[in-house]
């Protein structure tokens, strides 16, 4: 239960926050910028077909202060070739932000499904665990949708589950994707996606301030991924951390604003860098 509280004194649209009391947490703090707006240092690509470290095409791009998605260098046709861009570091407990747009035409020959589609993964396998045939991380996606010229309703925000399974309204779904309860969003305006994940436990999906979808329970199972190492897929496994990473499918996109706050720290009042906003302890890290 206090986890759950937590998460609404964590999700923050305003300077600051009041969690049922008079007591307020300053909300700019504590935050950490995942990409320094001139290049991909501390990011590792992974494309299917391709070495981890191969950014093939020049896929994924840092300009003008934004993680651009292109493939104006492919030869021929998309040819499956689905790519992942993850920052190096893993965490477990955390709130991640940022804003993304969807722009230009999907590349000749991807799948129709990647159409206004890409995503951010999290609870990844570590790219360097993934054989070169691969098509996607063992992880748990936080997709990005936008309305097509149909005009039906395509929710944004949804959870796709590529060689895991979650925990939804009680019991382990075995639908691939769930679909949030966001707006459909049309056109190329920046989309603002949060994510609050608390280790294997509760993980809250926000689009615009809105809280759209809640779920429980990540862990290894379910289909999807084809063609990895069996060793880093024992299904049922608890996922209480892993990587994150920025989704290439065929649709041009780009990301900025990317940050973290990392909701697992050093809880002892005493130490020279406690904070209040920590939920999840972890003594080592503390400083006296």
């Amino acid at each position: 239960m206090r986890a759950i509280k937590i998460i609404g004194c964590l999700f923050l649209g305003v300077s600051f926050l009041s969690c049922g009391s008079s007591k307020k947490l300053k909300v700019e703090q504590d935050w950490k910028s995942l990409f320094n707006g001139e290049n991909l240092e501390g990011w590792t690509t992974k494309i299917h077909h391709y070495e981890v470290g191969d950014n093939h095409g020049n896929t994924f791009r840092a300009e003008g202060g934004i993680i651009k998605v292109r493939y104006d260098a492919y030869e021929g046709d998309f040819n499956d070739r689905f790519g992942h861009l993850y920052y190096d570091e893993p965490y477990g407990y955390f709130h991640l932000s940022m804003e993304y747009r969807f722009v230009g035409d999907v590349h000749p020959g991807a799948p129709v499904f990647v159409e206004k589609n890409s995503g951010v993964m999290f609870h990844s396998q570590d790219p360097r665990t993934m054989l070169k045939e691969q098509n996607w991380p063992i992880s748990v996606e936080m997709q990005f949708l936008a309305g097509l010229d149909d005009g039906k309703e395509r929710p944004t925000g949804n959870m796709c589950s590529p060689g895991t399974d979650v925990v939804f309204k009680g019991k382990i779904d075995d639908r691939h994707c769930i679909r949030s309860s966001s707006d459909t969003y049309y056109g190329s305006n920046w989309i603002k996606a949060e994510l609050i994940v608390l280790g294997d436990s509760l993980v809250s999906h926000f689009i615009n301030g809105k809280k759209v979808l809640e779920y429980t329970k990540p862990q290894i199972g379910g289909e999807v991924v084809e063609r990895y190492d069996p060793d880093m897929k024992k299904d049922g496994t608890s996922l209480k951390k892993g990587f994150i990473a920025l989704q290439s499918e065929g649709q041009p996109i780009d990301f900025r604003n990317i940050k973290i706050k990392n909701l697992e720290g050093c809880m002892n009042p005493k130490a020279k860098n406690y904070s209040e906003h920590y939920i999840k302890s972890n003594a080592a890290h503390c400083v006296f």
